[in-house]
């Protein structure tokens, strides 16, 4: 069991038969009245995502989540084939259940594949990866007021934000947690 209390973002727990997991949490301590915690949950299974309020001694059971890791290996379409570790059986994803982070993997990279009681509904990609930049303006010289950024295209074809010095053809490490640069690799 787990008090809305002890709420943490990626907590999941089983509400009215289906399975939360929580987004983002705030323990809210108005000046008058009792304390609540403000929240926003997705149902793991549709991946409808809800704002609710709950009492801070509200107990659910806790959701057992099971995370393997997969490599990917290609995809077809919608459709992202995964090899399991273990038994080297080849799973399709459709990619509406992989999650925003997908889109810094390339193949062959390992990935945790995320099931409740055998369906499906989520994936999560290492925190950090290192990616080619494939297109990106050249910086100009002499342009170095700080924090200036510029758009670059990573060879898996997502779009991020990166310092006026990088250029194409280097590696970048990008933190898939927030999409950002982190430093040359």
């Amino acid at each position: 069991m787990i008090t809305a209390g002890d709420f943490r973002n990626g907590v999941t727990f089983d509400m009215d038969g289906n399975v939360f997991q929580i987004i983002e949490f705030q323990h809210v301590k108005p000046g008058k009245g009792a304390a609540f915690v403000r929240t926003k949950i997705r149902n793991v299974i549709s991946g409808a995502v809800v704002e609710k309020t709950f009492n801070p001694t509200d107990k659910f059971p806790t959701a057992f989540i099971e995370r393997k890791d997969m490599e990917y290996l290609y995809n077809d379409g919608d459709l992202y084939y995964f090899m399991d570790q273990e038994s080297y059986e080849t799973v399709p994803i459709d990619r509406s259940k992989l999650g925003e982070a997908f889109k810094f993997v390339k193949e062959n990279m390992v990935v945790k594949i995320l099931s409740y009681k055998g369906s499906i509904f989520g994936s999560e990609a290492p925190n950090f990866v290192e990616l080619l930049v494939t297109q990106t303006e050249p910086g100009v010289r002499g342009d170095t007021a700080t924090n200036v950024t510029k758009p670059a295209v990573l060879e898996t074809g997502a779009e991020i934000r990166v310092p006026i010095f990088i250029n194409e053809g280097e590696m970048i490490r990008v933190d898939t947690r927030t999409g950002e640069y982190m430093e040359r690799a």
